[in-house]
């Protein structure tokens, strides 16, 4: 399969935080919080939800295409994506615009407060899938995920043209839409990507239950965090999938992306469901014991030792012959 991953490309200050927010948040003045937090530490990092993925991809030997904007202070993470297995060709350089910047803290529980800068991200609305299409030959699948809002839809919109597959994955955007949003970019989906949480949000902002978005999407994937994922199609019996035991947790920030990436590798190497959602479960293990989005290295031998602990000999002769040497 020929897979576009469309979606934000940013730089991440990631921050940590030695204590907890839930301490520092009084119940009866949440109205007006003013808070700052003394970080201990500071990690400038590549990320954006669009670059995450098709880095992730580009490790397991899938070759994504990456669409997306950035700014002229690209050009040292494209060679950095290059190296790494990713097609930027049709990612768009503005002119005028900086590459997008997400600013995150994370305290001692693992939650996270982040702020979102677009930048050039806002651009995106000008990229056209059918010249991507045009220059690789075809695209089997793309990936919609979380990016300028305006171009989420020219490509959810595009897709349903044109006939092009295409999977739902906004993600942090849902914060922003309204339930028409929602449902606009839900409807027709091949897979539906959401966290526990922000399944319970679309089903409240949409007002659809869940069998109705199962009647609208070929398949929903939501990702359970510790517990792992489960897949579920309409007059199916749901898939779970468990997450092997971590070494260590360093820091979670784009555990997510990581887990759609090793699911769409999989989706490209034409294995089961089942088999995807394990791939993206041991991909999202290996983010949440690296500092960074992006800082994990993918060793052959390792990844298939580890899956092998996680999920058996035979799951993991499955996946030996597709992973890159």
């Amino acid at each position: 399969m020929r897979i576009a991953v469309s979606g934000s490309i940013a730089n991440d200050h990631l921050m940590t935080f030695p204590g907890r927010f839930s301490d520092q948040l009084v119940a009866d003045q949440l109205h007006t919080v003013s808070l700052s937090f003394l970080v201990d530490a500071l990690e400038i990092r590549r990320g954006g939800v669009g670059a995450n993925i098709a880095f992730g991809m580009g490790q397991l030997g899938a070759r994504p295409v990456l669409v997306g904007a950035a700014g002229e202070d690209f050009e040292e993470y494209r060679a950095w994506l290059e190296r790494h297995g990713v097609d930027t060709a049709s990612v768009r350089i503005s002119e005028v615009l900086h590459t997008a910047r997400f600013v995150c803290t994370t305290d001692a529980d693992h939650n996270q407060i982040g702020s979102f800068y677009t930048g050039a991200m806002s651009e995106a609305r000008h990229i056209e899938l059918q010249h991507v299409a045009d220059r690789v030959g075809r695209l089997d699948l793309v990936c919609i995920s979380a990016d300028d809002p305006e171009g989420m839809i020219r490509h959810t919109e595009e897709c349903r043209t044109r006939g092009i597959p295409f999977a739902a994955d906004y993600s942090q955007q849902i914060a922003r839409m309204d339930g028409e949003g929602i449902r606009e970019l839900t409807e027709g989906a091949t897979y539906l990507f959401s966290n526990e949480y922000e399944k319970e949000l679309i089903e409240t902002k949409t007002g659809w239950s869940d069998e109705d978005i199962l009647k609208k999407v070929g398949t929903r994937v939501t990702t359970l965090g510790k517990k792992g994922a489960r897949i579920d199609r309409l007059g199916e019996a749901p898939i779970h999938v468990e997450c092997p035991q971590e070494k260590v947790k360093a820091e979670p920030t784009g555990v997510g992306d990581a887990f759609r990436a090793g699911f769409l590798s999989g989706l490209s190497w034409g294995v089961s469901l089942e088999r995807a959602a394990q791939i993206g479960c041991m991909l999202a293990t290996l983010v949440i014991e690296t500092v960074g989005t992006q800082e994990y290295e993918l060793k052959r031998v390792h990844f298939v030792e580890r899956f092998t602990g996680a999920y058996g000999e035979a799951a993991a002769e499955e996946i030996r012959a597709h992973l890159p040497a």
